[in-house]
């Protein structure tokens, strides 16, 4: 997913020192890198908030849509970052993408289906979509027919606080917080106070 034209995808970012080590359930070791501090995410909130405002100043057409649950957490964040900037309320939508994805048959179990809430129009709206963490595009994709089934806004554009490559469909973010490397083997934990009791992300390893 492209816009007009393409923002600085952020910088790659390398791990820091400090490692966690801990067993696995598996009977492996984990380690645990911590990537992004407390202070260094509201940083870049508000660089991709920023960024927005760049691309559509006034940001009268745009609407937040946050993918459930810390891609909608994320949003109310940035909601509230424009809204002090703006001094107006941001329309501001939930998605849960629970219903469309492509991997119902090869789960063990059914997922819990949550409740999207789109309380306003999407037509002709620029939805700004937010996740957390994009990946292989798979929720984005998800995410996409969600949100078409609401209307056919102007168009639609991807905030990712991270982004950890491998992808297996042509999805592209237009705002990214952080471009972190990764194999398939590691996994990216975004951590949120509001959920999680912290704000972090850690990346962990499995040897």
């Amino acid at each position: 997913m492209r816009g007009a034209c393409q923002l600085p995808q952020g910088f790659s970012l390398k791990a820091k020192t400090a490692r966690m080590t801990g067993i696995s359930t598996f009977g492996g070791t984990m380690s645990t890198t911590r990537l992004l501090e407390k202070d260094e995410m509201a940083r870049v909130l508000e660089r991709l908030a920023s960024q927005i405002l760049e691309r559509h100043a006034a940001c009268q057409d745009v609407m937040l849509v946050g993918i459930e649950r810390r891609g909608a957490d994320l949003a109310r964040r940035i909601a509230a970052l424009l809204q002090a900037r703006l001094d107006r309320v941001m329309p501001l939508g939930t998605l849960d993408i629970n219903l469309y994805r492509d991997d119902w048959t090869s789960l063990v179990g059914k997922p819990s289906i949550g409740q999207s809430r789109i309380t306003e129009s999407v037509d002709e709206k620029v939805i700004i979509l937010i996740d957390d963490v994009l990946y292989t595009g798979r929720t984005i994709r998800a995410a996409l027919e969600a949100l078409l089934d609401y209307g056919r806004p102007r168009c639609v554009e991807l905030l990712a606080l991270i982004d950890r490559g491998h992808r297996e469909l042509p999805i592209h973010a237009d705002y990214v917080g952080r471009v972190i490397n990764t194999s398939r083997q590691e996994h990216v934990d975004v951590m949120l106070a509001e959920r999680d009791g912290e704000d972090s992300v850690n990346l962990t390893t499995a040897s």
